[in-house]
C-alpha cells in the first residue's frame, strides 16, 4: 500500500504484475514408449518414478551375490586370483576414453 502512496506522488508507474508460472504436466507413458526410448537412448524423464523391487527377488539375488565372490576366490589358485586382482586394478585406473 505505502508503494503505491509513493508512486501516485512521484508519477511513477506501478510495476507489472508477473504471470502465473505454468505446471508442467508430465503424461503417462506406455511400455512402447519407454522401450522405443530405451532402445534409442533417450534420456528418461525425470518426474516417472521406476517400478518397485520385489522384495523376495532382491534378497535372493543378494543371497547369491554374497556367496558367490568367496566361492569364486577359494577356486581360484593364488596366480589366478593375483592376474584376477591385477586385471581389475588396470580396469579401474585405466584412462576413461580408452
Amino acid at each position: 500500500m505505502a508503494r503505491s502512496v509513493v508512486d501516485q506522488a512521484t508519477g511513477a508507474k506501478p510495476p507489472k504484475k508477473k504471470r502465473p508460472v505454468k505446471k508442467r504436466v508430465i503424461k503417462k507413458r506406455d511400455a512402447a514408449d519407454v522401450a522405443r526410448a530405451d532402445s534409442e537412448g533417450m534420456a528418461q524423464p525425470q518426474g516417472m518414478r521406476p517400478p518397485k523391487k520385489d522384495p523376495a527377488a532382491v534378497a535372493l539375488g543378494r543371497k547369491g551375490g554374497l556367496k558367490g565372490g568367496p566361492a569364486r576366490a577359494a577356486k581360484l589358485t593364488k596366480e589366478q586370483l593375483s592376474e584376477s586382482a591385477r586385471k581389475a586394478a588396470q580396469a579401474r585406473w585405466a584412462p576413461k576414453n580408452a
